[in-house]
């Protein structure tokens, strides 16, 4: 059975492993392959190696974009498996399945099952229980209904919730990639006198900082927007799919 992890998100150590481990391996390729290939195209092509792929990816803020953007993949990754392959069984799962269906529900012998288990403390399965408790209490259908209502809608704003560390490396990367802009345009400037006295290389170089940064960031907020899209659509599916799953097992019981 799935802990109880609403949100579904990585543990913090082990996210703050996942990002350290993301970092190292991004600065290794960027040392061992994309640099060394950026600074022989500049050899080999000079100014014309500005649409060079390596050259494109070379500098420091694409460096941080592509590392918040991997790091941002992994943590979507890991919150789809969870729901796909964990959590959603568990949320949908028909926890009064030994309870005969053709007779009226012993709502306190459920109660009482829910609790002793051992996932009582599993959110799929406080919801069951508020559920039984709230139609226990005022012996009304449309009480328990109303308290599996309230259960989705936490469930869904806390799915939600788990989205804002995602949601925050999203809107960095655009600003790092401008944070490149302003750098580039600002040392651009500076080799202005190169300029004018003929060598346009150093200025080149800088504008090329300045706009490839701004390429890049923008190109992988796109990417991850689109993902993190899917994943909202996932997320609405499973609340939803956790509201049919109550009202078909645990209100059908009731209505007995």
């Amino acid at each position: 059975m799935a802990t109880d992890n609403t949100r579904m998100n990585l543990p913090p150590l082990v996210s703050v492993g996942v990002f350290i481990a993301t970092v190292v391996i991004v600065h290794m390729i960027y040392q061992g392959l994309i640099r060394p290939a950026a600074d022989a195209a500049i050899a080999a092509y000079g100014a014309g190696a500005t649409a060079n792929v390596w050259v494109i990816l070379k500098d420091a803020e694409q460096q941080a974009c592509i590392t918040l953007g991997l790091f941002c993949l992994i943590l979507m990754g890991y919150k789809y498996y969870r729901i796909v392959s964990k959590e959603e069984p568990v949320f949908t799962f028909d926890y009064l399945k030994s309870f005969p269906k053709d007779e009226s529900l012993d709502v306190e012998g459920a109660l009482a099952y829910l609790e002793e288990g051992e996932s009582a403390k599993n959110s799929s399965v406080a919801t069951w229980i508020n559920c039984l408790r709230r139609y226990k209490n005022t012996n009304n259908v449309q009480h328990a209904a109303d308290a599996i209502r309230d259960s989705v809608e936490s469930l869904a704003a806390q799915l939600e919730a788990g989205n804002a560390t995602i949601r925050y490396f999203i809107w960095a990367i655009p600003s790092i990639g401008f944070v490149g802009t302003v750098r580039g345009i600002g040392s651009a400037l500076a080799k202005a006198e190169e300029a004018v006295a003929g060598d346009i290389a150093g200025m080149v170089d800088k504008l090329g900082v300045a706009f490839n940064s701004t390429l890049v960031s923008l190109l992988l907020s796109i990417l991850l927007m689109y993902v993190l899209f899917h994943l909202n659509n996932r997320q609405d599916e499973m609340v939803l799919k956790t509201k049919n799953n109550c009202e078909t097992h645990l209100l059908t019981h009731l209505h007995k």
